[in-house]
């Protein structure tokens, strides 16, 4: 048996998946956390995958990385960090965003120029928002990487170049989508002076080996593997809930939404990824059954307990500002509560929530879509809980297939190191078994009170 290693380098932890190459059996796993920060010591996600990944990562034959898109890994001239990594739900670069989309002509022309309308998620935001608040740490600058790049360069033999792939590239804000290579003009206006960058390794490559001669391939970002490991088909929609939500298709063609509801990245395989996100997904549950003192299971229990509408209690989730729509300042929005309003209301309006803001997402992706929405796909952590699995296709008001739970982005890397390892031009077929269809009456009414909600607070924030 020829194993291969996936990791997923996430915002919450580091996860590791030691997988048969030739037909995608997990043999092996495990886990590390993450500090729990916006801001993080890249040398932190580097200890949590010698944890999780270092002791599987002898039996591997290849090893690939996916990890959280966006953030930016600044670095100095003898590679030392020149500040804690910005994360990709850091938004303080949001006046970045906009000066900088003004600055390349509005946001149409921002998104013909590399795919997509700049938020703060965005890494060259970043860059921008260090130039005007920490400009010693921007004069120190001589490298920037993304997360996944600077664990893949970890894991290859001293002396590697840093390299990236297309998918992860795609999205920092100076890569162009339409001509499928770096602008780095545009890193260098934003940050005020030029970088290197990595080397944009090929969907399938051997970008590098490790110390004792590893297969390393070239990485992607999380939403890509998640993709690239579910085989996503034209017409697909894959909806993953972790700690954001996020819905994407697989598509030949380019997308350049100037809308900037839809970014337009690239994937693992060589065509495209357009995808919308949410900044709160299973953290509006998590803050839920916090806030009503039980675990997630009885926060479930509660929630079924209630009825559609919840008594007419309507949340609007932005805790932590939102992307879809581009609300960077927002907050959480809570209407309907009278006398009569109980704990099981409170309990389901939050995950009526979640279901409403993930339906926002897919409502933008189908609007660029070539073809109709086919199947829709649902993975993530959240995806566990028994009341979302029965409320997400009431308010979402279609069946969903939900696969067997697993490690899908990690999953993902490891097959796309198996590709690698293969020298194949496509990747290996791998089977995805125990898929059930989630069926349930629809809701319209619950989505109709979220959009109230939602349009009137639009100018709040």
């Amino acid at each position: 048996m020829t194993l291969v290693l996936g990791i997923d380098s996430s915002t919450q932890s580091t996860k590791a998946v030691l997988v048969d190459a030739d037909d995608g059996t997990v043999v092996a796993q495990d886990a590390a956390p993450h500090p729990d920060a916006t801001e993080v010591d890249p040398h932190a996600w580097t200890t949590a995958l010698e944890a999780a990944a270092g002791p599987l990562l002898p039996r591997a034959a290849g090893v690939s990385v996916a990890g959280q898109q966006h953030g930016m890994v600044a670095l100095d001239e003898h590679d030392a960090p020149v500040r804690p990594a910005l994360l990709w739900n850091d938004t303080r670069s949001a006046g970045a965003a906009r000066q900088l989309v003004e600055e390349w002509g509005g946001p149409q022309a921002c998104a013909d120029l590399v795919g997509s309308v700049l938020v703060a998620s965005f890494t060259v935001t970043k860059l921008r928002w260090l130039r005007d608040h920490e400009p010693e740490a921007a004069r120190r600058t001589h490298r920037v990487l993304l997360p996944h790049d600077h664990l893949s360069r970890h894991l290859a033999a001293p002396g590697t170049a840093a390299f990236t792939d297309r998918g992860d590239a795609s999205g920092t804000g100076y890569f162009s989508t339409r001509e499928d290579r770096w602008r780095p003009e545009l890193a260098a206006a934003a940050l005020g002076r030029e970088v290197e960058l990595p080397r944009v390794a090929g969907a399938g490559e051997a970008a590098a080996e490790t110390r004792h001669g590893q297969v390393v391939g070239p990485g992607t970002g999380d939403n890509m593997a998640a993709a690239l490991a579910l085989d996503l088909q034209p017409g697909d929609v894959l909806i993953s809930v972790g700690t954001s939500g996020v819905a994407s298709a697989r598509t030949q063609a380019a997308v350049h939404d100037g809308s900037g509801l839809v970014t337009g990245f690239a994937d693992a395989t060589g065509v495209f990824l357009p995808l919308a996100v949410t900044l709160n997904a299973a953290r509006i549950l998590d803050l839920q059954a916090r806030l009503l003192g039980v675990d997630h299971d009885e926060l479930a229990a509660l929630a079924l307990s209630a009825p559609p509408g919840s008594h007419g209690t309507t949340l609007l989730p932005y805790y932590g500002g939102e992307r879809t729509p581009d609300r960077p300042h927002a907050v959480g929005t809570w209407t309907g509560l009278t006398t009569t309003t109980d704990r099981a209301d409170l309990a389901r309006a939050a995950f009526e929530a979640l279901g409403c803001s993930l339906a926002d997402t897919v409502d933008a992706l189908a609007a660029q879509l070539d073809r109709p929405v086919g199947r829709v796909l649902l993975i993530g952590g959240a995806t566990r809980s028994r009341a979302l699995q029965q409320i997400l296709p009431a308010v979402l008001g279609r069946d969903l297939e939900l696969p067997e739970p697993g490690e899908y982005v990690a999953r993902g890397a490891a097959r796309q190191a198996a590709w690698a390892l293969s020298g194949a031009a496509t990747p290996p077929a791998w089977p995805t078994t125990g898929t059930r269809t989630l069926t349930a009456e629809p809701t319209p009414e619950v989505r109709e009170a979220y959009v109230r909600l939602r349009e009137q607070t639009g100018a709040w924030s």
